[in-house]
């Protein structure tokens, strides 16, 4: 199992916001892979499905950005998922807008999204993917 969480601001006013890169990647993906994510639990809304015999669980916190890790943390949990097998898409201002960057743990680099999860995941070693936003 895989965990895909996309990180944004649940509500229209927040819609089509760069802040909500995050959310628009995990729609790309849910479109892309036919999982619709649509059911609403650990105050997300949640997807499951497979690619390539490999389960996957994509996730929208409907939390505010700020507060992700109230829905990442029990939803990691439910399924059982590995810390290294969870994959974290934000925003991020320092990258110029279109750039991405991938890694592997470190610090949240001030994004409090990020430093959310990994407060309720008691370590930071998932996966990061950064979108810049300029």
């Amino acid at each position: 199992m895989i965990a895909i969480a996309g990180l944004g601001n649940p509500g229209l006013r927040y819609a089509k916001t760069r802040h909500n890169a995050g959310f628009e990647t995990v729609d790309l993906l849910s479109v892309m892979l036919r999982i619709s994510v649509s059911r609403s639990r650990f105050h997300a809304l949640v997807g499951e499905g497979s690619y390539q015999g490999v389960r996957l669980a994509l996730l929208k916190p409907q939390t505010y950005m700020n507060d992700s890790g109230d829905a990442v943390g029990p939803a990691a949990r439910w399924f059982k998922v590995p810390v290294n097998r969870i994959l974290v898409i934000h925003d991020d201002l320092d990258l110029p807008v279109g750039r991405v960057r991938f890694r592997q743990g470190g610090s949240s680099g001030g994004h409090r999204g990020v430093a959310s999860i990994m407060g309720h995941l008691g370590e930071a070693d998932f996966v990061r993917l950064r979108i810049g936003i300029g």
